[in-house]
């Protein structure tokens, strides 16, 4: 099973930190679209992603909620052209959690991932998932995620203590 450490912040705007995240990975952002639906299950979260190039994923991952950096383990499946029927089935068996659309500009930083996330109908974040390698501590991940949201002028912001999924929308 994969690790990562991840922390995420509610920021104003993208706009200034897509140049400090494009000068700290040394290359420009990746922009990929997401649509995240999330499953009704007993222990984690399980969702299935799929992006506007057609690819999907189910992922199901377990971490605590808090303020902090925080300790995931996941597992990810590439499911393709399955994605619908898969979608209906789990829907069907599980019933359906919440959606979530995003926009998000990704730059990788070593073995880290910055996002630059704008999710639809909560505003702009950034989230930082640093991969842990076997027997790699979960503090060594913390101090790696805590320096970047450092470099990116970001270790005042507000902390978000939960998944996207679970974060009431904003009043329109």
């Amino acid at each position: 099973m994969a690790r990562n450490v991840e922390i995420k912040v509610r920021v104003d705007s993208l706009d200034a930190l897509r140049e400090r995240a494009a000068a700290l990975a040394g290359a420009a952002l990746e922009l990929i679209e997401q649509d995240d639906v999330f499953y009704a299950v007993a222990k984690g979260r399980l969702k299935l992603r799929r992006l506007a190039d057609g690819s999907a994923e189910l992922i199901h991952y377990e971490r605590p909620d808090g303020d902090g950096a925080r300790l995931s383990d996941y597992e990810r499946i590439a499911v393709g052209e399955a994605a619908e029927a898969l979608h209906r089935v789990l829907a069907r068996g599980l019933g359906l959690r919440s959606h979530v659309r995003k926009q998000r500009w990704l730059a990788r930083v070593g073995r880290s991932r910055l996002h630059l996330d704008r999710v639809e109908g909560l505003g702009d974040f950034v989230e930082i998932e640093v991969v842990l390698a076997d027997g790699e501590s979960e503090a060594d991940g913390r101090e790696v995620a805590e320096g970047l949201l450092e470099s990116l002028g970001l270790s005042a912001a507000e902390r978000v203590p939960t998944a996207y999924a679970d974060l009431p929308l904003l009043a329109v």
